[in-house]
């Protein structure tokens, strides 16, 4: 198949001509269709799969056939996005492919995010625009400034939808979709479909086409998985020491927090590698120049939260490192995704402490893999790995509960409250009236009457 095939016009062909695109990725076989077509798109693919093109191209189709926008604050094309970074690079996909349209079917494309003052948004959006990117809470601000209307916005697309929920913006989004006309098409996608996500699309979407595209062996992306042991305190070291003996010109850096993006940037800065520190509290301005300066390599390493595990596109990243394990197995394909991208080769390198060794098993058990655990000469860990005692059966009715289980491993009477296996594989007591609650998502918008299935 071809893109012309799909029914791509001239102009857009020799965008796609100009970048070396030969033939469209299976997700973009599949979507590009229903979406001219004006259908709902409920769509699911892997990291690097051309999905941002998917929904890009037919949106640019349909606004140039539909001719100009009219007078008024209003835009036609909406995309949320989570992230300052993939708005910036989902407009810049846009820039890219509509640059040989004729100057009266120019497009006007903003973003607008938070990190940066408000009011050149608002003066921009003088007028209107054919499409707007934007995180959810700055599009807020500029609607309760009365800069843009949502009433005459024909699409919608929502990309890494469980992202959107996971980084706490299940009110802003409920608050947009209220505003947006009954009339419109929806296209929603995520790379993981969590409860908060699938009552979104039921609530959503009308009649939506489902695709699913799955990692196949053959066209999963080439990357080394490795892991090396290590005590916490010498995780830096280690990582110096594997950058130099390797000699990797260019590295991803995942961290759990803010305070170590600059701590760890900071001592291998100190240690004549040059870094930078990416995170979410940086000003926008700042969170830019620090993937400029790693793009351009003017910095050998970029030592990131997971603000950098989604959207973001550095073309020929030979390694992603682990510093902290990703919370879930789901994070942990997306980091290492940054790197083995376009056909391309790929490290990824997971630092394992003895605390962390139950977690990685569970990621590698997930996702269905095995590594091998390797050490650095000089840098062995010198904390053991207590292993997990194994599961043994016993006589009908006879057999412990978790509970009893839980207070002889930690030596306390039947009668004491039980302690509560926590994620990380320790133990902590939880006595009656201190139980925590449970965290759980819950969305329930308010649709105009007719988009529901």
């Amino acid at each position: 198949m071809s893109f012309s095939s799909l029914g791509l016009s001239a102009p857009i062909l020799q965008a796609l001509t100009g970048r070396g695109y030969v033939a469209p990725t299976p997700i973009q076989s599949a979507a590009i269709p229903v979406i001219l077509r004006g259908g709902d798109v409920w769509a699911s693919a892997q990291t690097g799969s051309g999905k941002t093109a998917a929904f890009v191209l037919p949106i640019i189709e349909r606004l140039v056939a539909d001719g100009p926008r009219g007078r008024g604050r209003f835009v036609r094309a909406l995309i949320l996005v989570p992230t300052r970074e993939l708005a910036a690079q989902i407009t810049g996909e846009i820039q890219d492919y509509s640059q040989h349209l004729s100057q009266d079917a120019a497009l006007k494309t903003l973003v607008a995010v938070g990190g940066v003052s408000i009011n050149p948004q608002m003066m921009a959006l003088g007028g209107g625009a054919d499409i707007i990117v934007a995180t959810p809470g700055r599009l807020l601000d500029l609607i309760d400034h009365n800069a843009v209307s949502l009433s005459h916005v024909a699409t919608l697309v929502l990309d890494e939808a469980d992202r959107l929920f996971a980084l706490g913006f299940a009110d802003e989004l409920a608050r947009v979709i209220a505003l947006l006309p009954v009339r419109r098409q929806s296209l929603l996608f995520s790379a993981t479909f969590p409860p908060a996500v699938w009552k979104l699309a039921e609530n959503l979407l009308l009649n939506p086409t489902r695709i699913e595209m799955p990692s196949a062996p053959a066209d999963a992306p080439d990357i080394q998985q490795r892991a090396f042991e290590v005590d916490v305190p010498m995780r830096t070291q280690l990582l110096r020491n594997l950058i130099e003996l390797n000699g990797w010109t260019r590295v991803l850096v995942f961290v759990a927090t803010k305070y170590a993006t600059e701590h760890v940037a900071e001592k291998l800065t100190r240690a004549g590698i040059p870094a930078a520190a990416l995170h979410g509290e940086q000003s926008q301005g700042a969170r830019t120049q620090a993937l400029a300066d790693f793009k351009a390599s003017k910095v050998r390493v970029l030592v990131a939260t997971d603000v950098a595990s989604r959207g973001i596109d550095i073309a020929s990243l030979p390694v992603v490192v682990n510093y902290d394990l990703p919370r879930s197995p789901d994070d942990y394909t997306h980091r290492i995704g940054r790197t083995g991208r376009a056909g391309e080769s790929g490290v990824a390198v997971s630092f394992i402490s003895a605390e962390t060794d139950a977690h990685f098993r569970l990621i590698e058990k997930r996702n269905m893999l095995s590594i091998e655990r390797e050490q650095l000469p000089g840098l062995e860990p010198l904390e053991t790995i207590v292993p997990a005692p194994p599961q043994t059966g016993g006589i009908k009715g006879k057999r412990k509960s978790k509970k009893d289980k839980l207070r002889e491993a930690a030596g306390l009477p039947p009668t004491a409250p039980a302690p509560r296996a926590t994620t990380d594989g320790t133990q902590k007591t939880v006595r009656p009236g201190q139980e925590e609650p449970k965290e759980y998502f819950s969305w329930s918008p308010r649709m105009p009457p007719g988009r529901r299935r």
